[in-house]
C-alpha cells in the first residue's frame, strides 16, 4: 500500500448531507461534493492487511484495496478499469448499496471501517465526468440471440455481459422505462434516474437493442421468445408484495408501497398521474408498516410530498446502537440504522403489531389499530398495550415473498423452490433447457449488488451453455 500508516494517521470521514430543510423541498440526491483531496486520504486509510476480508463481504468480489491504493495515487484511469473488471454499475452500488463490504473491513474490528462505498462512487463519477467510460461493441458476433426478461440491475448487467460476449441481446421490460426498481423502486433523492440512461445509451452503442411496454407472459407469448431465442434469462424480480392480512386491509387509503413510490419517481420525470389513483401523502396522517428500506424510502418520500405526521412502525424489536454480539466481524452486522429519511422526520417504533384498521362512512381509513409485542418467533402480544393512532394512508412495506406467478412462469411451466422462487441448478438454468434465471427472481428480495453479481454469473453460464466454453470473467 502506498500509505502503509494511512489507517493511523486519517480519521473516517464521509461526504455531509445537504441540509434538511434544503433537501426536503427538492428531489435531488441528499449528499454535497467531496474534496478530492480527502477522498484520496481516505483511500490511503485501507490497510494492507493481507486477507482482505472486504473481498468476501462483497458479492461482487470487488478488487477494493486495488482500487483505494490507486485512488490514493490519483491514478484514476487505472481505479475505474479495476471497479469495472467486476462490477457492471458502480454508480449504482456507490448510491444505494449498504455496503456489506465496509462491514467486513479488517480496520472495522475496533476503528471505524474504510470509505469504501465513497470511493467506489466518486471513481466511476470523476470516470464519467473525464470520458474514459466509452461504449464496448464486440469484435465479432456468435450469430446467437439471447432474450434477458427484466431490466433491473441483474437483467441489465447479464444483458451487457451477453452482448459484450458477442451474442445478440434482447432485453424485454414490461413497464415504459428501464431500470426495473432502480427506476420504480429507489426515490430520486437516492440515485437520479439520468445515471439509467446514460448506460442504457452505451450498452444502445454497444448492440443491445431494449423493447419497452413488453410483458413477457401478458402481452408478448412466451412462446415467441422460445422459438425466437436460442437461450432466455428470467431477471424479473421479486415483485409480489408481501400482505398485511388484518380486518380493514380492504379500505381506501391502504397502498402497497411499490403502489406509492413509483408514481412520485413518475411525477418527478414529468409524467402526469391519473388523479383518479394518484397516492399522496399531503396533508395526511401517514403510517409506514415495515422498517426496512423501502419503509424508510416511504418516509422520506412522504416528507417531501408534505405529511402533517408520518409514523413508522416494525415488528422486530429495537436494534442495539452498535453491532450485535450475535453478528461479530465479519458478518453483516445486527443494529440500528438511520437512513437520511430517518434524520429528516417522522416517528419509529419497535416492536409493534397492527391488529386492525378502522374506516369512516364511506370507506376511507381513518385509524390503525395496534399491539406492542414481545420478541420473534411468536411474536406475542403483550397485554395491556393494544393503542390506536389516527392514519389517512397507511403504507404497507413489509418486503416482498418472491416473483409473481400468474402470466411469465405459470406460462413457461419453470419449477419453483421451496420458498416459491425459480429454482435452477448450479448454473442457473431452470428446469427447462435453454431457459436461465437470475437476481431476486431466482434467490428471493435481495440487494443490488447481489443482483449484479448473479445477472454477471447467469451470464457466464448461459454463454458457455451457447458455446461450450466462456471467456466472460
Amino acid at each position: 500500500m502506498g500509505k502503509v500508516t494511512g489507517f493511523l494517521e486519517y480519521p473516517r470521514e464521509v461526504p455531509e448531507r445537504r441540509p434538511v430543510e434544503e433537501r426536503l423541498r427538492d428531489w435531488f440526491e441528499i449528499y454535497k461534493e467531496f474534496p478530492e483531496e480527502k477522498l484520496q486520504r481516505q483511500g490511503a486509510r485501507c490497510m494492507d492487511c493481507g486477507v482482505p476480508f472486504c473481498h468476501t463481504g462483497c458479492p461482487l468480489n470487488n478488487l477494493i484495496p486495488d482500487w483505494n491504493d490507486l485512488v490514493y495515487h490519483g491514478r484514476w484511469e487505472a481505479a475505474i478499469r479495476a471497479l469495472h473488471a467486476t462490477n457492471n454499475f458502480p454508480e449504482f452500488t456507490g448510491r444505494v448499496c449498504p455496503a456489506p463490504c465496509e462491514a467486513a473491513c479488517v480496520l472495522g474490528i475496533n476503528e471505524p471501517p474504510v470509505t469504501i462505498k465513497n470511493i467506489e462512487r466518486y471513481i466511476i463519477d470523476h470516470a464519467f465526468r473525464q470520458g474514459w467510460v466509452k461504449p464496448q461493441p464486440p469484435e465479432r458476433r456468435t450469430g446467437k440471440k439471447v432474450a434477458v426478461v427484466g431490466s433491473g440491475p441483474a437483467g441489465l448487467a447479464a444483458a451487457q455481459q451477453l452482448n459484450r460476449a458477442g451474442h445478440w441481446v434482447t432485453v424485454y421490460e414490461k413497464a415504459d422505462r428501464l431500470g426495473g426498481l432502480l427506476r420504480y423502486g429507489i426515490p430520486d433523492f437516492k440515485m437520479e434516474k439520468h445515471l439509467i440512461d446514460r448506460r442504457i445509451d452505451q450498452m444502445k452503442a454497444e448492440g443491445v437493442r431494449f423493447v419497452v411496454n413488453a410483458h413477457v407472459g401478458v402481452s408478448i407469448p412466451v412462446a415467441q421468445l422460445r422459438q425466437e431465442y436460442a437461450a432466455i434469462l428470467l431477471c424479473g424480480g421479486a415483485e409480489e408484495p408481501r400482505d398485511l392480512k388484518v380486518p380493514g386491509r380492504e379500505l381506501k387509503g391502504v397502498h402497497f408501497a411499490m403502489e406509492f413510490l413509483p408514481q412520485q419517481n413518475r411525477r418527478v420525470a414529468g409524467d402526469a398521474v391519473d388523479p383518479n389513483s394518484s397516492i399522496l401523502a399531503t396533508g395526511k396522517q401517514v403510517v409506514i408498516i415495515g422498517g426496512g428500506d423501502t419503509g424508510a424510502d416511504c418516509l422520506g418520500t412522504s416528507l417531501r410530498q408534505g405529511a402533517k405526521s408520518v409514523t413508522q412502525f416494525e415488528i422486530m424489536p429495537r436494534p442495539p446502537e452498535q453491532r450485535s454480539p450475535s453478528t461479530p466481524w465479519p458478518m453483516w452486522p445486527l443494529m440500528l440504522r438511520v437512513e437520511s429519511s430517518h434524520e429528516e422526520g417522522g416517528v419509529r417504533e419497535w416492536s409493534v403489531a397492527t391488529t386492525r384498521l378502522e374506516g369512516d362512512a364511506s370507506g376511507h381509513v381513518r385509524r390503525l389499530h395496534a399491539v406492542r409485542v414481545g420478541p420473534p418467533p411468536d411474536f406475542k402480544p403483550v397485554p395491556g398495550t393494544e393503542f390506536s393512532i389516527d392514519a389517512d394512508l397507511v403504507l404497507l412495506a413489509m418486503g416482498f415473498t418472491g416473483p409473481v406467478k400468474n402470466g411469465l412462469l405459470d406460462e413457461l411451466g419453470v419449477m419453483l423452490d421451496g420458498r416459491g422462487n425459480v429454482f435452477t441448478d448450479e448454473n442457473y438454468m431452470t428446469s427447462i433447457p435453454g431457459v436461465f434465471a437470475a437476481g431476486d427472481m431466482r434467490r428471493g428480495q435481495s440487494l443490488v449488488v447481489w443482483a449484479i453479481s448473479e445477472g454477471r454469473k447467469a451470464a457466464r453460464a448461459v454463454d458457455r451453455w451457447l458455446m461450450g466454453v466462456t471467456r466472460l470473467p
